[in-house]
């Protein structure tokens, strides 16, 4: 069920929490409340200019420099690992993507004939992982327990740990 403010705006949805995955998002939460000082600071370096701004632009003009990218996802990756509650890993989407866009990939010569292919994975990692790394800075800010009304971002974090049942 979507709630509105007053405004008409949509503002969560309400979702009744079944016992294990309250206490998933009660994990979920304290981690990222007990390690939100470093996390803020990641995210105002990754937000800085040699890194968000540059590395885009590297893509963009053609240069070897953005698969250093690579690197920067890795160590939001690391930091969003030490979020996951006990037992549980990224879901299979994000670990593919990742996976294909994070690892230790070296330019080559031959990569340039086919530019696009070879080094839009970096980005699609960095922004992916930026993504989380952003909402879980907002979330940790703002939120003084998990929500009962679910943002999307809250429950985009949820989702990048836990598989959901899609009939629910």
């Amino acid at each position: 069920m979507f709630l509105r403010d007053g405004n008409s705006q949509v503002t969560g949805c309400k979702r009744n929490f079944r016992e294990s995955e309250d206490k998933f998002a009660y994990q979920l939460f304290q981690n990222i409340k007990s390690n939100y000082s470093q996390l803020k600071k990641l995210l105002e370096k990754i937000n800085s200019h040699w890194v968000y701004e540059d590395f885009v632009y590297r893509f963009y003009h053609g240069s070897f420099k953005v698969y250093d990218l690579q690197y920067v996802s890795r160590e939001i990756i690391e930091s969003l690992k030490k979020l996951a509650p006990e037992g549980y890993k990224f879901c299979s989407s994000f670990q593919e993507i990742v996976k294909k866009g994070a690892g230790d990939k070296c330019w080559k010569l031959s990569h340039n004939k086919n530019w696009d292919k070879n080094t839009r994975i970096f980005l699609e990692a960095f922004f992916h992982s930026k993504y989380f790394l952003e909402m879980a800075v907002k979330y940790g800010k703002v939120l003084n327990r998990p929500p009962e009304f679910m943002p999307s971002g809250w429950s985009a974090l949820l989702s990048l740990y836990w598989k959901r049942d899609k009939s629910t």
